[in-house]
């Protein structure tokens, strides 16, 4: 047992964060002999507290919410680091940044991207006859062989990077607050210096570009529409499919909708919740209709809420610390997911879920990761406990004034 304990060391102090899974696992009699469709949607910046499932404050993720009481919700799951690239990065691979080379956030400049020689989870499925499809924030390389379509997805519609790093026509909510994209080729001025002008934001299909600059207006309706019309296809076709959306949501800018019009006067990131959980809810509703009894459904978030945009950053609910901090206390959070098969692990991290995912697909995946030990139903809630990392604590001080 000494070497299994040092595995799941291993794997636990990778991962300085932590995630909101949530899982729909629904296999029937009759679907047990085939393989299982895979849907995993991970947002953006997102708080521990932005939950409801998680924060009794919070009111507008009804979806979430209705997710995590159907389904399992993981309360100690951690992200494998604290910024976009390398957790996404981990999540497809299954291996720390350490060892898979993404440490940091790729930029638009960035001519490389995730290691050629890294095998993504798109990449085992798709050699297991699976259908493929990646919807949204890519952020691990756009140029060349680094492109999602050459990295096991067959399908990709969504913005290369952040939607911070280009401007556009129609500039969202930020803080502080960047211009539209200069008219007529002139710069703009008076630039702040995190605003980009030089470069419009690109909408890519596949390999095209489809739309420059993107309309943030209009960008979650349109990832719900390509996310429902690949489930309809791939389960059309017969053969199991995995759909990975990485969300734009709830990363600045926060896009001006009409969802942003609130009654009761609510702040823009709270309508920026209710957007991205009606997003959510639509891809539930289609897997509910076309592929419920072998589905796999996961909800979780990357690394946490980006403090210094004060009002338009999430909540982290009851617990310290800040994003792109190395410690694990910012980003503890449940992991939620609807599922009827086999028993899973109530703890882990991000990389954890490589070899169950593949091993479900019929494909071996021969990372040096282990399954966590804890294996079992968890309840839809759980009372506080301190984190099995060791430096999860509640909150003892007053939030950051912005």
């Amino acid at each position: 047992m000494g070497w299994l304990f040092l595995k799941v060391l291993l794997v636990g102090v990778t991962f300085l964060g932590s995630l909101y899974p949530l899982v729909d696992f629904s296999f029937s009699g009759d679907t047990r002999g085939q393989k299982p469709n895979f849907v995993i949607i991970l947002a953006d910046d997102m708080g521990w507290g932005d939950l409801g499932a998680n924060w009794a404050e919070t009111k507008d993720t009804t979806n979430l919410d209705k997710m995590a009481a159907e389904g399992m919700r993981f309360v100690d799951f951690h992200a494998a680091a604290s910024t976009c690239s390398p957790s996404r990065a981990s999540l497809l691979t299954g291996r720390l940044g350490l060892r898979n080379g993404v440490t940091h956030n790729f930029a638009v400049t960035s001519v490389g991207g995730l290691p050629l020689n890294e095998t993504t989870l798109a990449e085992v499925l798709q050699q297991a006859g699976y259908v493929t499809g990646m919807i949204g924030k890519w952020h691990l390389g756009h140029h060349g062989s680094y492109h999602p379509n050459f990295r096991g997805f067959d399908y990709y519609f969504g913005i290369p990077y952040s939607h911070d790093m280009g401007c556009t026509d129609t500039p969202g909510y930020n803080h502080p607050p960047c211009p539209a994209c200069p008219r007529g080729g002139r710069p703009s001025r008076h630039l702040e210096r995190d605003c980009y002008t030089d470069v419009a934001l690109p909408l890519y299909e596949n390999l095209y570009i489809v739309e420059q600059p993107v309309n943030l207006s209009s960008l979650a309706q349109k990832y719900a529409e390509k996310a429902t019309q690949f489930i309809q296809h791939a389960s059309a076709s017969g053969r199991p499919f995995l759909l990975y959306v990485g969300l734009a949501h709830m990363h600045v800018p926060l896009s001006r909708t009409q969802l942003s019009a609130d009654p009761r006067g609510r702040r823009p990131y709270g309508a920026g919740l209710r957007e991205m959980d009606s997003l959510v809810g639509q891809i539930k509703d289609k897997v509910d209709r076309t592929a419920k009894e072998n589905t796999f459904l996961w909800f979780t978030g990357d690394n946490g809420p980006w403090a210094q945009k004060c009002e338009l950053a999430g909540s982290v609910g009851p617990f310290t610390g800040s994003w792109q901090t190395h410690q694990v206390c910012w980003t503890s959070s449940p992991l939620w997911w609807l599922w009827l098969g086999p028993a899973c692990p109530r703890t882990g991290t991000l990389t954890v879920w490589m070899p169950p995912r593949c091993s479900l697909a019929g494909r071996r995946w021969d990372t040096g990761c282990c399954f966590t030990p804890t294996v079992g139903r968890l309840e839809s809630t759980e009372p506080f406990r301190r984190s099995a990392w060791g430096t999860t604590r509640p909150s003892t001080s007053a939030e950051k004034k912005c």
